[in-house]
């Protein structure tokens, strides 16, 4: 199976973007997938914590860092630029198949803070 990897990021890098640790916290499944005149839009069913995704926020599908375009009860999506779409697998996405999603990290940790208090 095709896997999507990036060069790891060493101590000095400038930081863009949101910090992919490389973790799976869940899976979810595609339920379409929209071609946009070139662009691509890709609709998942939303996760079991959804409470740690937000509009405009980063998440992780399959190990590519993207923006989530899209939240609502049931699902959530993202927009996929063509240079995205050909370097990834996101290209082999179908609806149905399975997609790991991992959370932001920052977010992560916003929330376990805000369980403690």
């Amino acid at each position: 199976d095709a896997v999507n990897l990036e060069r790891a990021l060493r101590m000095g890098d400038r930081v863009d973007g949101h910090m992919v640790q490389g973790h799976v916290d869940t899976v979810v499944q595609c339920m379409g997938v929209h071609d946009e005149a070139g662009s691509w839009s890709f609709t998942f069913s939303l996760p079991d914590s959804p409470e740690l995704m937000v509009p405009k926020g980063s998440i992780c599908l399959n190990g590519v860092s993207l923006t989530i375009a899209r939240l609502d009860a049931q699902t959530f999506g993202v927009a996929i630029i063509p240079y995205t779409f050909r370097h990834t697998n996101f290209k082999d996405i179908k609806p149905g198949d399975r997609v790991n999603v991992e959370y932001d990290v920052l977010g992560k940790y916003v929330a376990r803070m805000m369980a403690s208090r």
